[in-house]
């Protein structure tokens, strides 16, 4: 995959390239504009015939420009070359929102009317976006050491002075200013060109790949504990928990893959294979272990219950998700005791024998497949650094002391488990249908959801209401996790119901 994105970043700088070029059209669509003395950006001037055209074309160049740097992946010290690169695609998009309003130099009376903000406001963008070019042809050419990227540097940054020169002398502007842009529009065509056969680009292509082995961090000693966090949880959000159960209790933390510190997985999530995945941290058989999960991550503990029963002393379940899924009408229904919910169209969700894993949605599998390596570029980078930490914090009150909301990575590790949730759902179901849950405790901590009471009642669980707290109960109260782990049930109140019924 990612060397689709490297093609597809390719792509997108010589369409910037392209269109960025459609002024040479304008010799011949818009004589007004003087070839010799005029800039290329009054051929798009409000008062020309063919503004929209090579307006349009500006946005566009810019858009693609943009699209393209986003989609490169990430590569040592060359952050600030890419960013330059991106800031002038947006300035470039910008000067094709905001046009001139006459031609400045071939129209002898433009100079004369009152300008708009939006004249100035091109004026500048067309400076600013002249800067970052060359700023990022520098930066660029430095970190590929190439000297064809240093030549067309050199040439851009010649052509930059002569417009300079040019205007101050007041002739030959246009001459020099379509120079610059030639000799940007080939280094765009270069740098895509770098992209594809750059002995760099092919060296971490074809690199093996990292070590796939989750971050774990184990304290305490005792019986085990396993954490299962939540949608896009990190090892960190339970230290309060943890705190309280090493003192009698092994606790085992770990990110899933994209995670926290965890690497990226070339494989899609699944309920499967994260039950795996607790099976392969929890302690070999005859020692069992206990686990503590919240939301998703429920639904990953209660099927490494059912795969694995001989190894479950326990399991804790905070805040779970709900697991309803609306499956389309005339689907097939699993029978018997423990069947699923069924849905408004009367439909079960799930069913059939073996237990064996869904196979996953084309378009969520699709999206999953191209998701580790999205997380990789410049673009999901940049996403997370602004997004992340906002976002971390609404969500649990809490700051990111380790900055791995800032990686697009995580981004993406969350963007595929939900996308997942469906087909995890479908597995949920059709394996409470095929596999009895151990009889061994269950606790259900809650605010007081219907989803926690309906599950409660259908694991026959223990269930603890907390309605005085938020959606952060490992945060705002980790002492009822805590009790829940020791045994200490405090409040706990049975549930009606059966086991799967």
């Amino acid at each position: 995959m990612e060397r689709r994105l490297y093609v597809l970043a390719a792509c997108a700088l010589i369409v910037a390239a392209v269109l960025g070029s459609a002024w040479i059209t304008g010799q011949f669509t818009t004589p007004e504009v003087d070839r010799t003395d005029g800039y290329v950006s009054e051929l798009a001037a409000r008062d020309q015939p063919w503004t929209r055209l090579f307006r349009v074309s500006d946005v566009l160049s810019g858009l693609a420009c943009a699209f393209g740097v986003a989609m490169v992946p990430r590569a040592a010290r060359e952050g600030r070359g890419w960013l330059a690169l991106a800031a002038f695609g947006l300035l470039n998009l910008a000067t094709g929102l905001f046009p001139l309003d006459c031609a400045t130099l071939s129209d002898p009376s433009c100079g004369r009317r009152a300008m708009s903000s939006a004249h100035y406001a091109h004026l500048l963008a067309g400076v600013l976006a002249t800067g970052a070019a060359l700023v990022a042809m520098a930066l660029l050419s430095s970190r590929w050491r190439s000297w064809v990227s240093w030549l067309f540097t050199w040439l851009g940054l010649a052509a930059t002075l002569l417009v300079l020169a040019a205007h101050a002398d007041g002739h030959g502007v246009g001459i020099a200013h379509r120079a610059q842009l030639t000799a940007f529009a080939i280094w765009l065509v270069y740098a895509a060109l770098h992209l594809l056969v750059s002995d760099d680009v092919t060296a971490r292509v074809s690199a093996p790949p990292e070590d796939l082995r989750p971050h774990v961090v184990e304290q305490g000693s005792g019986p085990a504990v396993i954490v299962a966090a939540g949608l896009g949880g990190a090892w960190y959000h339970w230290d309060a928990v943890a705190a309280r159960l090493a003192a009698t209790h092994r606790v085992i933390r770990f990110d899933r893959p994209g995670l926290g510190l965890s690497p990226c997985s070339p494989d899609p999530p699944t309920l499967y294979g994260e039950a795996a995945r607790l099976a392969a941290l929890a302690p070999a058989h005859p020692e069992q272990v206990t686990v503590v999960a919240q939301g998703v991550g429920c639904w990953h503990a209660e099927a490494f219950a059912r795969l694995h029963p001989l190894r479950v002393a326990g399991l804790v379940l905070v805040d779970p998700a709900g697991a309803r899924e609306r499956m389309p009408f005339g689907s097939a229904a699993g029978g018997g005791a423990g069947a699923p919910e069924r849905t408004s169209f009367g439909s079960a969700a799930g069913g059939g024998a073996g237990g064996r894993e869904r196979a996953p949605s084309a378009s969520a599998a699709g999206a999953c497949r191209w998701l580790p390596a999205l997380g990789g570029t410049w673009g999901a980078t940049a996403l997370a650094r602004v997004a992340g930490p906002p976002a971390h914090r609404l969500l649990t009150g809490m700051r990111d002391p380790y900055g791995v909301y800032r990686a697009g990575k995580v981004s993406a590790a969350v963007a595929g488990e939900w996308l997942a949730r469906r087909d995890m759902v479908a597995d949920l179901h059709r394996m409470r249908a095929d596999r009895p849950l151990p009889d061994v405790p269950v606790t259900v901590i809650s605010t007081g959801a219907r989803d926690a009471v309906r599950l409660a009642g259908l694991l026959s669980a223990r269930l603890v209401r907390l309605p005085h707290c938020g959606r952060r109960i490992l945060l705002e109260n980790p002492q009822a996790i805590a009790d829940a782990v020791s045994g200490g049930w405090g409040g706990a109140v049975p549930v009606p119901g059966g086991r799967d019924g």
